[in-house]
């Protein structure tokens, strides 16, 4: 690996992520930082199909920033930050917005990293954007879905 420093944030609501995300710090040799809301989402709150959730009503409101729970106290030392969520309504949800908008990450590269029952990326890139200084250099990355092992992940991290 280079001499960057790396860091893996991510956000989990059913564990999916985290694991993704555990195996992906191992590979990047990485700092891990979970972004826990700071008030939990129960299952009631993820049921998509109710116009009524927790999750369905942020989604809907683009300026949604749901509170977290705790703050990284040391975001300046990170160069790459591998940026994980799991993908609600074709994009990011909006606590990774919140995350985004806590933190200067301007001059720093976010590779996105998402787990998703059946859709992609969509509009993640360009809904994020808005959260980061200009100067932040965001992409897209990949779409991590069912068990992927370190030595998988380990030529794609060695790319940043």
């Amino acid at each position: 690996m280079n001499n960057k420093k790396i860091l893996v944030a991510y956000f989990s609501a059913s564990g999916v992520t985290a694991n993704v995300a555990k195996t992906l710090a191992q590979a990047a040799q990485a700092d891990i930082f979970e972004i826990k809301p700071k008030v939990p989402y129960t299952s009631a709150d993820l049921d998509w199909m109710d116009k009524k959730a927790r999750s369905t009503i942020e989604m809907q409101d683009k300026m949604s920033r749901p509170a977290i729970a705790e703050k990284l106290s040391n975001m300046e030392d990170y160069d790459v930050i591998f940026l994980g969520f799991p993908i609600w309504w074709h994009v990011a949800p909006t606590i990774i917005n919140t995350f985004l908008e806590e933190y200067d990450v301007a001059r720093k590269t976010i590779v996105l990293f998402a787990t998703s029952g059946s859709s992609g990326f969509g509009k993640t890139v360009a809904n994020l954007k808005g959260s980061c200084a200009d100067s932040t250099n965001i992409s897209e990355g990949k779409l991590l879905n069912g068990r992927i092992s370190k030595e998988e992940l380990t030529p794609w991290v060695e790319r940043f």
